[in-house]
C-alpha cells in the first residue's frame, strides 16, 4: 500500500501566526490560522480535514460493506461534525458525529444499518480515532 503525505508549514506565534496545508497529491491547498480553527477566520483547519477524511473514510466502508451485502450504493452522502475542546492548557477532539444517508436500491433497513454500524467501527480512519467518542446518524432513503 502507498504511503500517503500531507504537509503543513506554520510561520509565527499561535495567536499571530499563520500557516498552510497541502496534501501529498497536491491536489489540494489552503491557509490556516488560530482563527480559522477557533474563531470565523478565513482558511481552513485540522479538524475540518479531519471531518472530510473520517467522511469519505466511513463513505468508502459503507460503500464496501454494502457491497458485500449485494446491495452496491447509488449514493451516500456523510458529513462529520469534529468537536474540540479546551483540555487544560490545550484542547482535546472530544467527539465526531458522523451523519449519513444513503440511496440502496433493495437494502433493508436492518442490513443497511448493520453495515452503517460495521463501516463506522472498521473505516481505518475511525480504528486510528479509537480513543475519541465516534457517533452514528445514518439513514435509509427511501
Amino acid at each position: 500500500m502507498p504511503i500517503r503525505k500531507g504537509f503543513a508549514v506554520w510561520e509565527g506565534s499561535f495567536r499571530e501566526g499563520k500557516g498552510s496545508v497541502k496534501l501529498g497529491s497536491g491536489l489540494f491547498e489552503a491557509p490556516y490560522s488560530a482563527a480559522s480553527r477557533f474563531e470565523s477566520g478565513p482558511g481552513t483547519n485540522p479538524d475540518e480535514l479531519l471531518g472530510a477524511a473520517h467522511a469519505g473514510c466511513f463513505s468508502m466502508a459503507l460503500a464496501m460493506a454494502l457491497s458485500a451485502q449485494k446491495t452496491p450504493p447509488r449514493k451516500i452522502e456523510t458529513t462529520a461534525d469534529v468537536d474540540i475542546e479546551p483540555d487544560g492548557p490545550g484542547f482535546t477532539i472530544t467527539s465526531i458525529a458522523l451523519h449519513t444517508t444513503a440511496d440502496v436500491p433493495g437494502a433493508t433497513e436492518a442490513d443497511f444499518l448493520k453495515a452503517a454500524e460495521a463501516a463506522k467501527v472498521g473505516c481505518p480512519v475511525s480504528k486510528a480515532l479509537a480513543a475519541t467518542k465516534i457517533s452514528l446518524d445514518a439513514h435509509l432513503k427511501k
